[in-house]
């Protein structure tokens, strides 16, 4: 599998899907609904890139949810903040309205927010495959950063159906997503 023609290929079909505000809105749907009764109250996201689905609005309305009904600022979001020397990811609080800044990949970063430790990480999937591996885009920052956060957090990933990779081979070092969700529902596990 030639991984760099894969993802210049994803990367197309994702940002020319004539449904892609539909599909969007599905998948808000089926996150929402995927979070209900869950636990966690730190979550850690991303900020949406090459037409990657906006996990944001779905993970503000959870953290609204809860204010109502557990008080405030009880659950709180988390957005990935680059460290260039380990290549790893810490993550630091977002909100709506924030202070933000570029970071060196020129993605929006939360400014000055303290670092929190999410127990539930939605990741990006460019492209996935059976048994609930990732393609991303081919940096390892997830990887990296999973292989180092203790205790490791529940991690889940977004993508839109068309990143399904039938013939998707991992590498030894590819760990499996604890679950993938996309506009049709639960995708792994099966």
């Amino acid at each position: 599998m030639d991984k760099l023609a894969v993802r210049r290929a994803l990367i197309e079909e994702r940002l020319n899907m004539p449904d892609r505000v539909q599909r969007a809105d599905l998948l808000q749907r089926v996150m929402r609904i995927w979070l209900v009764g869950r636990p966690d109250t730190v979550i850690g996201a991303y900020w949406p890139i090459k037409g990657e689905f906006d996990p944001l609005p779905a993970l503000h309305r959870w953290k609204e949810d809860g204010e109502l009904l557990d008080g405030p600022d009880m659950k709180r979001i988390g957005l990935p903040v680059v460290d260039k020397v380990h290549k790893t990811l810490t993550f630091h609080a977002w909100y709506p309205g924030c202070p933000m800044e570029e970071d060196a990949y020129s993605i929006p970063k939360p400014k000055d927010t303290e670092v929190v430790v999410p127990t539930l990480l939605f990741v990006p999937c460019l492209g996935y495959g059976p048994g609930g591996y990732r393609l991303g885009y081919g940096g390892g920052f997830y990887d990296r950063t999973l292989a180092a956060l203790r205790p490791r957090p529940v991690t889940v990933g977004l993508g839109f159906t068309q990143g399904f990779v039938e013939d998707f081979e991992p590498e030894a070092h590819d760990v499996p997503l604890d679950a993938i969700l996309n506009d049709n529902g639960v995708v792994w596990p099966i």
